[in-house]
């Protein structure tokens, strides 16, 4: 019922004397209360589009961010140094060992905590890595870019994550299969996407 309606009742309503006043009182609050119905109605419904409209923004972001794997400057990636490693190398002819402080960088701080809570499984992967490599092969650009690759690929692997290509069949292996070829063949899975961009070296100090 409309407050116009209300008013024209109340008009029309035979009332005793003295009941005017509060039949105006009455009035006066029905439309307060109407006011403020309509006031946070008004409220509620522009919360809700601006809601709407944030959530919107994030999920059209958020994608094109992923799908692309370039780095968004308005979206810059976390970063997480971990504390330095100091491990003996491989090398037979003499004591050598290698301090290196490294920094991962991934896509967000949520993944960052993750990769605290393995901490202690992917300090191990790392060190295994770093135990297997002579100084010989850590001293040349492509040997650091080699280990770089494999600490990005290990890291995960404690968190579950498998992100290994398997290495293609030699072309011997390729004829020794040909006579399968009426056979189906199963489609190969891709290996799933690494949250770790990049593995940067912060330092590097072989001795």
């Amino acid at each position: 019922m409309s407050a116009a309606a209300i008013a024209d009742a109340a008009q029309a309503a035979p009332s005793p004397k003295g009941g005017k006043k509060k039949l105006i009182i009455i009035i006066a609050a029905l439309l307060i209360v109407l006011l403020a119905g309509g006031a946070g109605a008004v409220v509620y419904m522009k919360k809700k589009a601006a809601d709407a409209a944030a959530a919107e923004e994030a999920g059209d972001d958020a994608p094109a961010e992923h799908k692309s794997g370039k780095a968004d400057p308005a979206h810059p990636p976390t970063f997480l140094p971990l504390d330095p490693f100091v491990v003996n190398l491989a090398d037979k002819d003499a004591d050598r060992f290698a301090q290196v402080g490294i920094t991962l960088e991934v896509a967000d701080a949520a993944f960052a905590e993750q990769v605290r809570a393995y901490m202690p499984a992917i300090r191990n992967a790392i060190l295994l890595i770093l135990a297997h490599k002579t100084s010989q092969e850590l001293l040349d650009r492509a040997g650091k870019e080699q280990l770089a690759a494999e600490i990005q690929r290990e890291t995960v692997r404690p968190m579950g994550i498998d992100v290994s290509d398997k290495p293609k069949k030699a072309h011997a292996d390729a004829e020794a299969d040909g006579d399968d070829e009426d056979k189906p063949k199963k489609k190969k899975k891709k290996g799933a996407l690494n949250p770790i961009r990049h593995v940067h070296f912060s330092s590097f100090i072989i001795q």
